[in-house]
């Protein structure tokens, strides 16, 4: 099919006006430049292995695991996590936190928030695991950002208690009782 010259001059001066502005946005991106990032850590607790430790051997016994996934793409995070051999019918409170677990459990850092200084569900991930009566329990919490990669989460932290929602102390979920460190993957 041929195509008359004057709607082939037309569509040409449309298509060739100037390109639309780049959009810079202050602070975090919302879509990841390779279309998405993924974190993950997880292992048996040990004492020794900063990729899966454990500080308090009581709240985490031996033989513990847990594995955490952090999924970010367009404008939305999903954590999962995954835990076996914790202590049954207890509520544990997990947040990412800015750093890799280390010997101490303040290595990790605080909270990673989305938003610096708000501290809250919708800026922070809180991803609180009530186990059952063996002691396994699972997680996910959804967030409506994206990780901006060049400022990624480095751990996923369970606290010794669920994390308060209101009141004095919002955001807090007692003391930091094991730590999976979270790395880049495909």
């Amino acid at each position: 099919m041929r195509v008359p010259a004057l709607l082939l001059v037309l569509l040409t001066a449309a298509c060739a006006g100037p390109p639309a502005p780049v959009q810079n946005f202050a602070g975090t991106s919302e879509v990841s430049p390779t279309g998405g990032i993924k974190l993950s850590g997880g292992g048996e607790f040990s004492p020794t292995d900063t990729s899966a430790i454990v500080y308090d051997g009581k709240l985490v016994p031996k033989g513990a695991q847990a594995s955490a996934t952090v999924e970010s793409s367009g404008n939305t995070t999903r954590t999962s996590l995954v835990v076996e051999g914790l202590l049954p019918d207890h509520r544990y409170g997990a947040h990412l936190h800015t750093k890799p677990c280390g010997a101490k459990p303040d290595d990790s850092g605080p909270h990673f928030q989305h938003h610096r200084g708000e501290v809250s569900p919708s800026s922070e991930v809180w991803l609180d695991v009530a186990t059952n009566g063996d002691g396994a329990g699972r997680s996910t919490a959804r967030n409506d950002w994206a990780l901006d990669p060049s400022d990624l989460p480095g751990s996923l932290v369970l606290h010794s208690e669920a994390t308060k929602t209101s009141g004095p102390g919002v955001g807090t979920a007692g003391v930091r009782v094991a730590c999976l460190t979270l790395k880049k993957g495909s």
